[in-house]
């Protein structure tokens, strides 16, 4: 931010980006990790403008365990992103999330979809999120809050993306 270029006096409200986000969990009681994960995001992350509905779905990747709960949320903040992917991270670490084994199970799992229209090859952070298209546990709730997003890379609509996965995965409201 340049404030030196502020004028005396002015008041510098910095950019906010809309940014996208999948809640998931599987360990423990689900529904209330979400709702946990929805008052830290808002308490450190900015105002959360839209929530999805809560959908039920198998475990993807390592199929051997509970079945996942997942929201899509969306936030307004002033972070970049890797002060929001600092932020989200502590949060999952505040809620019990281990991270020992990939796509193993856990209290509490928070992916950035999108940063606004921002595409971001960072090795810690690659947004939009890489396999998003994939995955229909990904783009059914995204679909209830952004079916109109275009996502950057593909130049498709959520709602496209959606209509074009061929994951099989049943996708369950709750």
């Amino acid at each position: 931010m340049n404030y030196a270029k502020a004028k005396a006096g002015a008041i510098f409200v910095p950019y906010m980006k809309r940014v996208y986000l999948l809640l998931g969990s599987n360990e423990g009681d689900r529904a209330q990790w979400l709702d946990e994960a929805t008052l830290e995001l808002s308490l450190h992350c900015g105002d959360i403008v839209l929530k999805s509905a809560i959908y039920s779905t198998a475990a993807w990747g390592l199929e051997e365990q509970p079945d996942f709960l997942n929201m899509a949320v969306a936030i307004n903040t002033h972070l970049s992103a890797e002060e929001f992917l600092k932020q989200i991270q502590a949060i999952e670490k505040k809620l019990g999330r281990q991270r020992s084994i990939k796509w193993g199970q856990r209290t509490l799992d928070i992916d950035i979809l999108f940063y606004g229209n921002e595409i971001i090859n960072q090795p810690n952070l690659t947004v939009p999120h890489p396999r998003m298209q994939d995955r229909r546990f990904v783009l059914v709730p995204l679909n209830d809050i952004a079916p109109n997003v275009m996502h950057p890379v593909f130049n498709k609509t959520v709602n496209t993306l959606l209509s074009d996965c061929i994951d099989p995965l049943e996708v369950n409201k709750v």
